[in-house]
């Protein structure tokens, strides 16, 4: 579905119609065909699926009345942003579906409890990473300080994106998961974060992260990326 934001015409617009696909980047916007995905029913898609269905019919069969009556009110003081950077408000079914979907792939423990602080968690302004061909490896450096890292039950998700040609300056996928990085508050991590590659490294490639925070009451913050060229 694409957004059409009004002026004195249209001056934004962000998704598809018929055959074309609107976006914008840091140079403006633009249009460009739309291009089909194709649908391999990788391992990948059919976990994904597989969990989103989990928690959807969990959502209709375990999650009581009052626990979803919480989750609304919940969304309903919580803003988000959409693609065109307006505010908006998400159901609360989104966002149980928001704040599970990455407990439940990473075989950590559902939150069905709403979350009783209406903000999201902080991203983290300091992620950098840096990467070698010789040692393929990802190394992760972060705020070591933050609140969760001294919080069981709370994760930084970590996501590789496929290595690009080092003119590329976008990127928007594939993204593949790394070993979260777990709070623990009588061990707490520290930086950085040492990762074998979900990908081969060559030197002089492109490469992007991004990564969110979820704290042990289930709250997600929004992605944070960085990204780096690798090293020899």
């Amino acid at each position: 579905m694409a957004l059409v934001k009004y002026g004195g015409g249209i001056i934004q617009m962000s998704g598809s119609i018929a055959g074309n696909t609107y976006a914008r980047n840091r140079y403006g916007n633009y249009a460009r065909a739309k291009t089909m995905p194709i649908n391999p029913e990788s391992p990948l898609q059919q976990t994904v699926r597989s969990t989103i269905a989990q928690i959807v019919a969990r959502w209709s069969d375990t999650v009581t009345a009052l626990q979803r009556s919480a989750w609304n009110t919940y969304a309903d003081n919580v803003s988000m942003k959409n693609r065109l950077a307006e505010t908006i408000h998400l159901s609360g079914f989104n966002h149980y579906v928001r704040c599970n979907a990455l407990l439940v792939r990473a075989g950590f423990t559902r939150v069905d409890a709403a979350p009783v602080v209406f903000e999201l968690p902080e991203m983290d302004p300091t992620l950098a990473i840096t990467a070698s061909e010789t040692t393929q490896v990802v190394s992760v450096a972060y705020d070591d300080t933050a609140a969760w890292c001294d919080l069981d039950d709370a994760y930084m998700y970590l996501f590789l994106g496929a290595p690009q040609n080092p003119q590329r300056n976008f990127f928007a996928g594939p993204w593949k998961a790394m070993t979260p990085i777990e709070g623990d508050s009588g061990a707490p991590p520290t930086t950085p974060e040492a990762a074998a590659s979900s990908f081969v490294l060559v030197e002089g490639q492109r490469l992007w992260m991004y990564a969110r925070i979820q704290l042990p009451d289930g709250r997600l913050s929004e992605p944070f990326r960085a990204d780096t060229f690798c090293a020899a």
